[in-house]
């Protein structure tokens, strides 16, 4: 019992950090570029996969056609958090996703996300 409260009182200082990930298909090299505010829900987003109920159809059916061990999970870059003053984690968040949509352009035949109208 004082195990699990061990490891309940670690859970609950690790830091929260918020990042960029990459799903990538090790089969065909397309990637799914996303972002979050907690790193720590990247299992959740693989859980999802696994349940037949990611948002992104695409990535869903090929999860399914290639199988779990198809996919690696990766985290991309940690958003760094300005201490002092006024930060907006969202909005920053949003530009660093932005910066590796960019970068690696996951769009059609490369990857699973949708490009943006401008």
């Amino acid at each position: 019992m004082d195990r699990k409260k061990e490891l309940k009182q670690l859970y609950k200082e690790t830091k929260i950090e918020a990042g960029v990930y990459q799903i990538k298909n090790t089969q065909n090299q397309k990637i799914f570029i996303g972002s979050t505010r907690n790193l720590k829900t990247l299992n959740g987003v693989k859980f999802t996969l696994e349940m037949g109920g990611h948002l992104n159809k695409t990535l869903q059916n090929e999860w399914k056609h290639f199988g779990e061990d198809a996919f690696i999970f990766e985290v991309l870059e940690i958003l760094k958090k300005n201490e002092a003053g006024y930060f907006n984690e969202k909005k920053e968040l949003e530009k660093l996703e932005e910066k590796w949509l960019d970068q690696l352009q996951p769009y059609g035949e490369r990857g699973y996300n949708r490009e943006k109208s401008r």
